[in-house]
């Protein structure tokens, strides 16, 4: 089976661009003495001055990114459901070890996109019908409420800010790029979700539409009821959002 879009994820010189790091003892010729380091740069300090602050230093996540690139060979269906797939044979593919795949493998376990298969690795999570209902079902109770409300409260000229990331949606699907519609999709409810300023509520929503199978979804359709409802959020029109909202959690 191809894996086309994990391939692409797959980093050429060093895994996901992260640097190498060379040490300053591999620089210097055997025999030679080291350099001589002053003891505040090694770190210590002298008593006539107080220690340095703790400074916490961010660095690239390989886990991160081979996450990201799993999910979205989850949604674009490269990563089939039901096939079982070992974090070793992952991790060679995208030219790491088997350990950040596995750590991602088992974020996606908790996700309820995969289950762990003892001694054998994961298998991605295949969705019946009922349960992409009632996944469905439990959206539409947490997110429509909050955007009824929000409809009633939000001023006006807030939704127009909303209007790129609609439109972000209408290009994905109409590429037909399941990976980039998922994004897109995700991105424009939580930005609709997130001024109601529950972010719990906002949490649990993205991890909910995290679970949607997109490939049996109409992109366009979709895509196109995210634009009508910012024209009725827009306009004002109370019983044209009520009715769009509920029909954007119908059934696909």
């Amino acid at each position: 089976m191809g894996m086309t879009g994990v391939e692409q994820a797959r980093p050429r010189v060093a895994p996901f661009g992260v640097p190498e790091q060379r040490s300053a003892a591999a620089s210097v010729p055997a025999g030679a003495p080291g350099p001589v380091v002053p003891a505040q740069s090694r770190g210590d300090h002298t008593h006539s001055e107080p220690p340095a602050p703790r400074v916490t230093i961010e660095r690239t996540s390989v886990r991160g990114q081979v996450l990201d690139a799993l999910r979205a060979a989850l949604v674009s269906g490269e990563l089939a459901p039901g096939e079982v797939y070992s974090a070793p044979a992952l991790g060679e593919r995208f030219g790491v070890s088997a350990t950040p795949v596995r750590e991602a493998m088992q974020q996606l376990a908790r996700e309820g996109s995969v289950e762990v298969v003892p001694n054998r690795g994961f298998r991605v999570t295949e969705r019946t019908a009922r349960e992409l209902a009632e996944l469905a079902e439990v959206r539409a109770l947490i997110e429509v409420p909050v955007v009824l409300r929000l409809a009633r409260t939000v001023p006006v000229g807030r939704w127009a800010e909303l209007r790129p990331g609609a439109e972000q949606t209408v290009t994905a699907a109409a590429c037909g790029d399941l990976a980039r519609y998922a994004d897109a999709d995700r991105a424009f409810h939580r930005a609709v979700l997130s001024l109601g300023g529950n972010e719990q509520l906002v949490r649990v929503a993205d991890d909910l539409r995290r679970r949607v199978v997109w490939s049996r979804c109409d992109l366009a359709r979709d895509a196109a009821q995210h634009v009508a409802l910012l024209d009725a959020l827009e306009a004002q029109d109370q019983g044209a959002v009520s009715a769009l909202v509920q029909e954007h959690f119908g059934p696909a």
